[in-house]
């Protein structure tokens, strides 16, 4: 640059020196927009943006050229001003810019002053810790200078984006979960509703300003499950009732106390007291009251949550899980089981009448092998005794079958039982100390007396 022109260009700055200053600021990463006004007359001229000393090579953009490198340029002839975007901006951008309109002779200069910030928020943080299910209400405070200006909050921590990303506004005061509300003097207020753990995070409160950067508060919202429920289970048969047992906090002696079924407390039905089969019943003087399920049916089987605040306050309600189940009906059928024992005679002959044994089902096992041994012992001695050889009156010879014989071959037999007294039989000469039972069931004696030639003995 020659001398001359050094002069003009330091004579050209001077004009400006007492203008105002164009002061802008933006978010590192972001864009900002330099906007200069001209003055009428020079709609046609061409201007440009510079830095430096504005020589050649300070010269970033001009309007002859739509877009170079990071630098855009939009020339509203209309409202005689011209703009200029720096994208992607860095903190090596901040400083001192000028914005100038070429004529003849000397050019027109405005300064600029451009600011870098980091996009995030904020040196303090308020912190809110509030539980699943439950509401929450945000204050953000503000300058009385911003009364009248837009309101917002946004989720993040990246104030460069946060009104484009805003979750409500002014213009929309209400959606589903978030609520606006201005007292127009110091702060703005938001309720967010129905909070689950998602929308636990960064959360940015702003107010809007038309020159500069937009001013803001953040919150740090945390949603946690909560933290002090009673648990208690129940449990009822179909067809009988079944009584849940409901505390609460002495201070909610006049609240509307409720039952309600769901798996969340959130989403739960109250329990409608007209019908009869629900009775509730409150004890004042142990700060509780019960519900009694009358007729219980298998759909009432399920999560029950019972409680005194309408809000949901921490610990001031009761989960209840009840199973419902069918009673027990248990008939118990005894069947029997028949065991016949057939005892023979040595000479293979049934006895006349066969043994039957009865033995119910519910008899131990144990008892019921006890009583076969001991039957079976009975038999295997009676057959022994049927077997064994009588000794009577100095004779030896197996008895009962032999006894016919007996009478038949020997006279004196027939004479001696003809002169005993009484009725007595030729063959009953057992000892005393003999068995009678071991005869019983013999045919034998009973074809000794009907026999004839026997009789014909006894009428010699």
């Amino acid at each position: 640059m020659t001398p001359f022109s050094w002069f003009f260009f330091t004579a050209a700055l001077s004009c400006v020196t007492d203008a105002a200053v164009i002061h802008v600021s933006g978010y590192e990463g972001s864009d900002v927009h330099v906007s200069c006004s001209y003055d009428q007359g020079y709609e046609f001229y061409e201007k440009y943006l510079c830095r430096n000393d504005c020589g050649d090579s300070d010269v970033l953009i001009t309007t002859s050229e739509t877009k170079k490198n990071k630098y855009s340029i939009y020339d509203d002839k209309r409202t005689r001003k011209f703009t200029v975007t720096i994208s992607d901006l860095q903190h090596k951008d901040a400083g001192k810019y000028w914005c100038g309109v070429t004529r003849a002779g000397k050019d027109i200069y405005t300064e600029v002053s451009v600011s870098v910030v980091a996009d995030s928020c904020c040196d303090s943080v308020t912190k809110i810790q509030s539980y699943d299910g439950g509401s929450v209400s945000i204050s953000c405070p503000y300058e009385s200078v911003d009364q009248n200006n837009l309101k917002y909050i946004c989720r993040g921590n990246q104030p460069s984006t946060c009104l484009q990303q805003a979750v409500v506004t002014p213009d929309s005061k209400q959606t589903t979960q978030f609520t606006l509300t201005d007292d127009r003097k110091s702060q703005f207020t938001v309720t967010i509703s129905n909070l689950t753990q998602k929308d636990s995070g960064s959360y940015l409160c702003g107010v809007h300003r038309n020159t500069g950067l937009d001013v803001f508060s953040a919150v740090e919202l945390e949603v946690t499950e909560w933290c002090c429920v009673r648990s208690s289970t129940a449990n009822g048969f179909v067809g009988h009732p079944v009584t849940l047992q409901c505390p609460y906090p002495p201070q909610h002696h006049d609240n509307r106390k409720f039952l309600c079924k769901g798996d969340h407390r959130s989403t739960c039905t109250d329990m409608p007291r007209s019908q009869s089969r629900y009775t509730l019943q409150e004890d004042a003087s142990s700060s509780s009251f019960s519900v009694t399920i009358t007729e219980l049916e298998a759909g009432d089987a399920g999560t029950y949550w019972c409680g005194s605040d309408s809000q949901w306050s921490v610990a001031n309600y009761t989960k209840i899980h009840l199973s419902v189940v069918f009673p027990q009906h248990t008939s118990t059928v005894i069947p029997s089981i028949s065991v016949e024992i057939t005892v023979t005679q040595t000479h293979g002959k049934p006895f006349k009448d066969g043994v039957w044994l009865y033995v119910a089902a519910g008899v131990p096992a144990v008892l019921l092998i006890l009583i076969v041994i001991s039957m079976v012992t009975v038999c295997k001695y009676k057959c022994y005794r049927v077997q064994e050889p009588e000794v009577t009156s100095g004779r030896s010879g197996p008895s009962g079958a032999h006894c016919a014989a007996d009478v038949y071959a020997n006279k004196e037999a027939i004479m001696y039982s003809k002169q005993r007294t009484g009725q007595e039989s030729a063959c009953d000469h057992t000892d005393a100390d003999e068995d009678q039972p071991d005869y019983e069931n013999f045919t034998v004696t009973e074809e000794i007396y009907c026999n004839q030639n026997f009789h014909k003995a006894n009428n010699v």
